[in-house]
């Protein structure tokens, strides 16, 4: 799994900017704050500083000192699921947005502004998947990824590939491929040549309440230490692990029932 992310600068400094339609960010709604600062910061050795006030409560994640995904509160009068949520990148917050309501989405939250770092908007797909919209200022997104602790990939889990893909690809100029695997209900969305999300079609089986959605997946150094230390600290295995074309992978919850892939790559 790659992707058509800027890459850190050999320095340390500030990535590049993303292309437009690139997952750029990953974000964690929650109830309990410092609780869920706790599992992931033993899960993926995270460490912490705010972020924009007007998100409300909110933190930036920092591996190695450098950004790479987002903790907030959610409205304690807004009865919202606890899930990731991938943000691609814009170069118009505002267009994009336009351009999934045209294309039948709806767009929840925004566009607004985070401070200086950016402009962002939530919405969600025809089938209520929800995902993020970021156009970048002075914080491009992730600034790392392809080491344990960081996002690796997104896959959108929905009812039918090739309309899901359609939507997102009308929405952010993606290229469709058909995955390579056993399921003939998977499409690969490509940008510039390079694969950078994931659609699985998976027909009129049950999505149980959640719906149609996405599933960050996160790189560990092992899966099955990863899965102990979930357990250890009060998360649950969803799904065991299993070894796959590109490495050993399972599904996990966190403590308050967020849904991540935990992924090792091939060795």
């Amino acid at each position: 799994m790659t992707d058509a992310r800027g890459n850190a600068h050999p320095n340390g400094g500030t990535p590049a900017r993303h292309t437009p339609g690139t997952p750029c960010w990953v974000s964690l709604m929650v109830h309990g704050l410092d609780a869920t600062e706790e599992f992931y910061g033993e899960l993926f050795g995270w460490e912490f500083r705010p972020g924009p006030r007007q998100l409300g409560p909110y933190v930036r994640a920092l591996l190695d000192g450098r950004e790479v995904a987002g903790i907030g509160v959610l409205p304690p009068d807004r009865d919202l699921p606890v899930a990731w949520t991938p943000y691609f990148a814009s170069d118009d917050a505002d267009l994009t947005a336009d351009v999934v309501r045209s294309c039948g989405g709806t767009v929840g939250v925004g566009p607004l502004d985070a401070a200086d770092t950016g402009r962002l908007a939530i919405g969600s797909d025809p089938s209520g998947a929800v995902f993020g919209v970021w156009q970048a200022a002075a914080s491009p997104g992730t600034a790392v990824t392809g080491v344990p602790g960081a996002p690796a990939w997104n896959e959108l889990t929905t009812f039918e590939a090739a309309g899901a893909a359609k939507f997102y690809t009308t929405v952010f100029g993606y290229d469709e491929e058909p995955a390579a695997s056993a399921d003939p209900d998977r499409v690969t969305l490509r940008l510039d040549g390079r694969p950078v999300a994931g659609v699985h079609g998976v027909g009129r089986a049950p999505l149980r309440d959640r719906g149609p959605h996405w599933t960050t997946y996160f790189t560990v150094t092992d899966t099955d230490d990863a899965v102990g230390r979930v357990l250890r600290l009060g998360g649950r295995v969803l799904a065991p692990a299993r070894d796959g074309d590109h490495g050993r992978v399972t599904l996990v919850a966190d403590p308050e029932g967020a849904r991540l892939a935990l992924l090792q790559g091939p060795r």
